[in-house]
């Protein structure tokens, strides 16, 4: 019996690193769908090779956590293989033989079902995500996959000048959203940083915009100065922004019907 219950151990506590590292995952910013096969990949020595696995070798706290996952589970596979022989092999009869793999199947059973209820996943996230936060510093996300950073989009910050065109505008009249352009926060000059800024929040000359666009319109919106041609050039990239807003959907529309053809 101390076979079945050391092989029963083995399962429990590889399904239970399993759900740590699909959370661990889940952490640094990947979807809990990706997380979930990543682990079970990793674990199981299976090794896809998958767009979402380049971005877990490129990002070094996902790369720690699926070599971790790797030496674990090559150490667990090997404990559960020689456990399982040695509950079969001192054996002396069928029935010995047919007892211990009708316990061992029931247990697993149970600890499917146990394991697989909504309710017990959803509190064992909850106690595995606050022992983390608590224990561990894995609160390092990747912001480059988070936030889309891909192309030609980029978070920048942007010194406001005195000759600056956004210079003593609202956010409101200087509507940079229509350029593509969002201003996440402002660092101002006399007062705290202000996040999440609405369009009533006035720019002034030595405040710092923390923005996200395309590099090239927030290249170009750092070079407008105040002069009878900014209206111009706002008017310009507005039309510009409108453009890739349309191309977009035009790309979306072609894979759309693709796919529909398809099927």
């Amino acid at each position: 019996m101390i076979p079945i219950v050391s092989l029963f151990i083995i399962i429990v506590l590889s399904a239970l690193i399993m759900r740590v590292a699909t959370i661990a995952l889940a952490h640094t910013g990947l979807s809990n769908e990706v997380a979930r096969f990543q682990t079970r990949s990793a674990f199981t020595g299976a090794g896809f090779t998958t767009t979402e696995s380049e971005k877990v070798v490129n990002h070094p706290v996902r790369r720690k956590i699926v070599m971790l996952l790797i030496l674990l589970g090559n150490l667990g596979f090997v404990s559960a293989i020689s456990t399982f022989i040695l509950t079969f092999v001192d054996t002396d009869s069928p029935q010995r033989i047919l007892q211990r793999f009708s316990v061992l199947a029931a247990a697993l059973l149970i600890l499917w079902l146990i394991i697989g209820t909504k309710w017990v996943d959803q509190r064992l996230s909850v106690l595995i995500t606050w022992m983390l936060d608590r224990y561990t510093d894995l609160d390092i996300r990747d912001y480059t996959s988070l936030m889309q950073l891909a192309g030609d989009y980029r978070i920048v910050e942007m010194e406001i000048e005195d000759d600056d065109w956004i210079a003593g505008l609202t956010l409101g009249e200087a509507k940079l959203r229509a350029e593509g352009v969002i201003v996440l926060g402002v660092n101002q000059l006399d007062a705290d940083y202000l996040g999440v800024p609405t369009g009533n929040t006035c720019i002034e000359p030595g405040d710092v915009l923390i923005a996200y666009g395309r590099l090239s319109t927030l290249e170009a919106l750092d070079r407008r100065r105040k002069s009878i041609l900014s209206q111009l050039e706002h008017a310009e990239a507005v039309v510009k922004q409108r453009e890739v807003i349309r191309e977009a959907e035009q790309r979306q529309q072609q894979e759309a019907a693709k796919l529909t053809s398809k099927s």
